[in-house]
């Protein structure tokens, strides 16, 4: 009898697992199917509407449409999901980028990704989305936060991020300046007024899997507190973590004041031992990160960081308002794009 139950259950497992990969399937077919649909339906309007220029006559055609095919086929046929219809048509207009698109985006998050005006941005955002597999809502959570401002990518000029995202797509390799962000949203950590290090630290631990979503989900904690020893005497990196598409160690240190040229000396040491001690044939030489509460952006620029494997990035514990934060985007990513040109004069 017992026998027969356990037989059972497990018949029941099989057969649910079954019909759950099914369900999947079907979902996926069906939102490929209903968001070609849409771009084939916002390619149509757009063709018949191009025939005439009479001022208004598109809003008509469109009017019409709408309603004679909710009609036929009810409410989610409205004059606004036509609207939407004809803006993916016009915000992706190869049908071939589509049929790859909706293999692995749906049409919520294809809505989504349209309303972003900036095609550098939106493209940063396809990429990543798919890349990392976000949900609509963590697609959201993801533009709230200025994901694209914080991400060093943002400050290069123009044809370096074009070239990276076309890199990420055709390839699969992804870049530092795709990876790494700044500032980090640490908000999560409920961190209030005075805190240590160590308390910092602990927060990161406990909420690991938080952390790992703000940082990027290619990351993989390795380690806490990694003992480095070097003639006899004790080091400790805070953090060792791991990014599986950069194929580096990523050693990251926390700071509670601002960031002082000090560290990067420690940092290098750090990363140094690690090349020669811990990376593995096929792996690329360890990064640095120092997480600061502030840093001077005259004292990295004078450090010539950007020359080394050394990343320096603030922290907020605490948000300020967007627009507050999104000033303080707009203003770096000037400043880093005009020191990229005088750099560039320089070797002239």
């Amino acid at each position: 009898m017992a026998e027969s139950i356990i037989t059972g259950e497990s018949l029941f497992i099989n057969i649910r697992s079954l019909i759950e990969e099914s369900r999947k399937r079907v979902a996926v077919t069906v939102n490929n199917e209903l968001t070609l649909l849409y771009w084939n339906v916002g390619n149509l309007i757009q063709q018949e509407i191009l025939r005439y220029e009479r001022a208004g006559y598109g809003q008509q055609v469109v009017k019409k449409l709408s309603e004679d095919l909710m009609k036929q086929y009810g409410k989610g046929w409205s004059l606004r999901h036509l609207y939407n219809c004809i803006k993916f048509r016009d915000v992706f207009p190869d049908v071939q980028i589509v049929h790859t698109l909706c293999t692995q985006l749906s049409w919520s998050h294809l809505r989504v990704l349209m309303g972003i005006e900036d095609e550098l941005k939106r493209g940063f955002y396809v990429e990543i989305c798919m890349m990392e597999r976000w949900t609509v809502k963590l697609l959201l959570e993801r533009i709230d936060s200025m994901l694209y401002e914080r991400t060093a990518i943002s400050k290069k000029p123009e044809l370096t991020i074009k070239n990276d995202l076309q890199k990420l797509k055709n390839e699969g390799k992804t870049t530092p300046e795709l990876v790494f962000r700044d500032p980090y949203f640490l908000d999560f950590l409920g961190l209030k007024d005075t805190y240590s290090e160590k308390d910092l630290e602990s927060a990161i631990i406990s909420e690991l899997q938080r952390f790992i979503q703000e940082i990027g989900t290619d990351f993989a904690f390795i380690e806490r507190q990694k003992r480095i020893v070097i003639d006899r005497r004790d080091y400790y990196v805070d953090l060792l973590f791991y990014h599986r598409r950069l194929k580096a160690l990523v050693a990251i240190e926390l700071k509670l004041g601002e960031f002082k040229a000090e560290y990067k000396d420690k940092m290098e040491l750090y990363l140094s031992w690690l090349e020669k001690n811990e990376t593995i044939e096929g792996e690329s030489p360890p990064i640095g990160l120092i997480l600061c509460a502030g840093k001077h952006y005259e004292h990295v620029e004078l450090l010539q960081l950007h020359k080394s494997n050394i990343k320096v990035a603030e922290y907020l514990t605490m948000l300020p308002p967007k627009d507050v934060l999104l000033e303080k985007f707009h203003q770096a990513i000037e400043l880093a794009r005009s020191q990229i040109d005088v750099r560039g004069k320089d070797r002239e």
